[in-house]
């Protein structure tokens, strides 16, 4: 271990070299025995040292408590040799050992400081001359001492008797130290004077003033007795303290708090139950000293219990055609989460209280408005609005909340959010829902089952209240992009509102309404106009995706361009034109419609549901010349990979039905691939794309390319349901196709697609692969018909 050298002075002979154990707030004086909590590594260290040898260790002060490791300039030059007479490791780490002061000692120069404190002290030898003023000096100090025993609740009859039995006046000086109330300071001024005449004389005086407060605190209580009943100890008491604060001129500010605590609770509308948790623990408060570290504990619980709140609430607003109206100035479209809203006010305005606040989850890409919906609902309602982001979190106790055994323990995010929220009725939004994790420390998702059902909120128990609290008048709104990694049981208790992608009409009228003049307003512009054709030129080519958070961000592009170009006093653009946007927004990002130039053997247009809101999907398929093999590339998932399996065997078995030329699949190579290549992609909806795509191959007829499909294919043909439908039919008008083909069993679903989408596009509904593919692939021309009589598909 290294350590500091220090060379060795002349005084060295008289020296003696000790471990040195620095401690904050306490003075130890010669002839007392007190418990030391040593728990810093390096006083550990020290103490070690010190039992291996004699059990001699120093004591010094530290200047400043709150220095955490002292350098030797934070240490007082004066300090006590002292006997370590017992040690006990305490289970939190710390180390408590029993010291009895022996000697004063003053600190020459330190011989260590790194792994512990090592110094070498001068012992202070103390010689007092038995006098006449010194006799009584003793004599008096012991009567005013004895005084204050008989007087006070804190001393009592042994340190009296320790007192009388000090055979010198160093003796009896220390020993009136070691019991008095004292600061620090006091003591170590005590502990520096070394003339053990002077230092009774201190004390003498400290004893007189310690005396004339006692007696005058026994003249006040015996006032106060005879003024109140013996009944009413509690207004006695309260009485005695007024009493003090009258006779001292000053208020003690603990007691006040005390005071106005009690008016809190009594002014608060807490339900018996949790009244009587508070009254209990303000009870356990009052008896508890000044100085215990509990107090701020209980203090912290109590003002938690008094702030939250227990019976205020918000008046809804039920005037229905408001809320509609309301809702329809913040946002556009999204009828059925506007309707649930209507229709939650309309059965509150019939039946009151009778009815529970719905749960409702908002599901969609990002950007389609699930969080603003979510503040316009509050803002219509009249409730006040809170938010709390899940993502990420992964402790349970974020939920639930921390046990007051552990220090720093604070509520969960449920009550520290309805704290924030001032009444009992918020609109409390869970963001984010889909994001939530798991770990070791627990599962939050299982936490808020509680939170979340309506049997169960109007009683959720959080573990620092440790008391119930009815969250049943709150009205819980979550988001999540995805609905796959939310638990069953916590779908379950939610009613699934979802968020399809706009369409080109809807973002542009949503520019038009919001989205520009918020811009304008934020960049301090006046004058700037935007077309309609240049607002669906930009959803083309610039904002391709589900929601609206790019085209905002394209529109204050342009704003900012704008501004910039007033503030360097050039003339500022006043319309937007399709020519400019290059110039304003760069080339364009994306290609609107995916068509190519012409018909192609051997590549068809899927439509793929995504989290961003759904996107078209080529598959490429290439015969080659090989031994069999079906190559699949693009980062293709497991269940991909099968339907494309399950494509190859259906083509092969049906070769004579779909008119494909006889080929030995065994010396041909199929490579079926689907660009993009970085992005994973899986599903089994890729069937029928992968199998038309794999037709055309082996036929040489070549695909649509107005045409997009979606479907799951069987070994025998079938073609099955699919997810996804509004976003995957959304995505396919995004991209400019005129045709889709879809199930024969989504076409119930048909009817969740707007009016316009439905205008533009054909859907042709089908049950099998021999429907889909005469509408797919394009008829062979006479002459090929007479060379391949069965290359068309018999119905």
């Amino acid at each position: 271990m290294e350590q500091d050298q220090v060379e060795p002075t002349e005084e060295a002979v008289d020296l003696v070299e000790y471990p040195l154990l620095p401690v904050r707030d306490a003075v130890v004086f010669p002839h007392m025995m007190i418990p030391l909590f040593v728990g810093r590594d390096r006083s550990l260290r020290a103490v070690d040292e010190a039992l291996e040898a004699d059990h001699r260790i120093l004591i010094v002060t530290q200047r400043q408590a709150e220095i955490a490791e002292p350098t030797p300039e934070d240490l007082y030059t004066i300090g006590t040799i002292a006997s370590i007479a017992r040690m006990l490791r305490m289970p939190d780490g710390t180390t408590s050992i029993l010291v009895e002061g022996l000697q004063r000692a003053k600190v020459v120069d330190f011989t260590q400081t790194r792994a512990f404190f090592r110094a070498r002290a001068m012992p202070i030898l103390e010689v007092v001359e038995e006098q006449p003023l010194t006799e009584a000096l003793m004599r008096a100090a012991l009567a005013l001492f004895e005084k204050c025993v008989e007087l006070s609740r804190s001393l009592s009859d042994d340190a009296y008797v320790t007192a009388m039995n000090a055979q010198d006046a160093g003796w009896l000086a220390d020993v009136l130290a070691a019991h008095l109330d004292l600061d620090v300071d006091e003591r170590q001024q005590l502990l520096e004077t070394l003339d053990p005449v002077t230092r009774l004389q201190k004390l003498s005086i400290l004893l007189a003033k310690e005396l004339d407060v006692l007696e005058l605190e026994d003249q006040i209580h015996s006032q106060v007795q005879e003024e109140v009943d013996k009944t009413q100890r509690e207004f006695m008491l309260r009485e005695q303290m007024k009493v003090i604060q009258q006779e001292l001129g000053e208020l003690d500010p603990l007691m006040q708090e005390k005071n106005e605590l009690h008016e809190k609770i009594d002014a608060s509308q807490m339900p018996d139950e949790v009244r009587e948790k508070a009254e209990k623990e303000l009870a356990r408060l009052d008896a508890m000293p000044p100085m215990s570290p509990e107090m701020g504990i209980i203090r912290t619980y109590l003002d938690w219990l008094i702030e939250l709140p227990w019976a205020e609430e918000t008046k809804d607003n039920e005037d229905v055609v408001q809320v509609a109206k309301l809702l329809d100035e913040e946002h556009y479209g999204l009828p059925k989460a506007k309707e649930r809203i209507l229709e939650y006010i309309s059965v509150r305005k019939l039946a009151g209280e009778k009815m529970r606040s719905p749960i409702l989850c908002f599901v969609g890409p990002p950007g389609t408005g699930k969080t603003s919906l979510g503040k316009s609902i509050a803002k219509a309602l009249g409730r006040n609005f809170v938010r709390v982001s899940l993502g990420g979190i992964r402790d349970e106790a974020e939920i639930r909340g921390h046990r007051r055994t552990y220090i720093g323990s604070l509520p969960g995010r449920v009550i520290q959010t309805m704290h924030r929220a001032k009444t009992v009725n918020p609109l409390f939004m869970l963001d984010e829902i889909d994001k939530l994790g798991t770990d070791f420390r627990g599962d939050p998702a299982a936490a808020l089952l509680e939170v979340l059902d309506p049997e169960q909120n109007h009683a959720f128990s959080d573990h620092y209240l440790d008391v119930d609290y009815d969250l049943s008048k709150v009205m819980f709104i979550t988001t999540a992009n995805i609905l796959d990694p939310i638990p069953p049981a916590l779908q379950d208790r939610m009613e699934v509102i979802e968020f399809p992608g706009y369409i080109e009409e809807e973002k542009v009228e949503i520019a038009k309404r919001f989205l520009i003049p918020r811009q304008m307003e934020e960049h301090g512009l006046k004058d700037l106009r935007f077309s309609d054709r240049v607002l669906r030129e930009m959803v083309r080519e610039y904002c391709y995706e589900a929601g609206v958070r790019n085209l905002e961000r394209a529109v204050a592009t342009i704003c900012r361009k704008g501004a910039r170009a007033i503030a360097e006093g050039r003339k500022a653009p006043r319309h937007v034109s399709v020519q400019s946007l290059p110039k304003y927004l760069g080339p364009p990002q994306y290609s609107y419609g995916i068509m190519e130039e012409e018909d192609e053997v051997g590549l068809a247009t899927g439509i793929a549901w995504t989290a961003g809101g759904g996107d078209t999907m080529a598959v490429e398929v290439t015969l080659m010349e090989g031994k069999g093999n079906l190559i699949l590339t693009g980062q293709l998932g497991e269940v991909m990979q099968e339907s494309a399996q399950a494509a190859l065997s259906y083509a092969r078995s049906h070769v004579a039905d779909l008119g494909l030329k006889k080929r030995r699949f065994d010396k041909l190579d199929i490579h079926v691939h689907v660009p993009e290549g970085a992005i994973p992609k899986d599903g089994p909806s890729a069937g029928v794309t992968i199998a038309t795509a794999l037709v055309s191959a082996l036929s040489s007829r070549p695909v649509h390319r107005e045409v997009g499909m979606t479907g799951e294919i069987t070994l025998r043909g079938r073609i099955l349901g699919i997810g996804g439908f509004r976003e995957k039919v959304l995505a396919a008008h995004r991209a400019g196709l005129k045709k889709v083909l879809l199930p024969k069993k989504n076409e119930r679903d048909l009817q969740e697609i707007p009016r316009k989408v439905r205008r533009d596009m054909e859907f042709v509904f089908v049950e099998r692969m021999d429907e889909l593919l005469p509408l797919a692939l394009v008829q062979p021309a006479p002459d090929s018909a007479k060379k391949h009589p069965r290359a068309g598909i018999s119905s």
